[in-house]
């Protein structure tokens, strides 16, 4: 995922309210079945940690991100983004890449 590919995710991400909360029993199989049915029908989620969980937020993240073959998109606080596009419901049309300069 290029920079300006991630910064248009992050600008999409400020408008949606978080749908999952990860408490004090960390990452369990039905969160991560949870998280991976919501990024196939949404393709962007926000996550929260809530305070009773004792991990640390970016490693929920990578592990999340590893667990569901998605994209950290970033990591604020005790909340994280999560991008993956959808097999069946492509919602969000990313910018190109576009070549560097040789």
């Amino acid at each position: 995922m290029t920079s300006k590919q991630r910064a248009y995710l992050k600008g999409l991400a400020m408008n949606i309210e978080p749908i999952y909360q990860v408490g004090k029993a960390s990452l369990t199989p039905e969160l991560t079945q949870g998280l991976e049915e919501a990024l196939e029908s949404r393709e962007l989620i926000k996550v929260t940690v809530l305070k009773n969980c004792l991990d640390d937020p970016t490693e929920i993240a990578r592990t999340v991100a590893e667990r569901t073959h998605s994209e950290v998109v970033q990591v604020i606080g005790k909340k994280f983004v999560l991008y993956r596009e959808s097999k069946t419901r492509k919602k969000i049309e990313l910018p190109k890449e576009t070549k560097g300069k040789k």
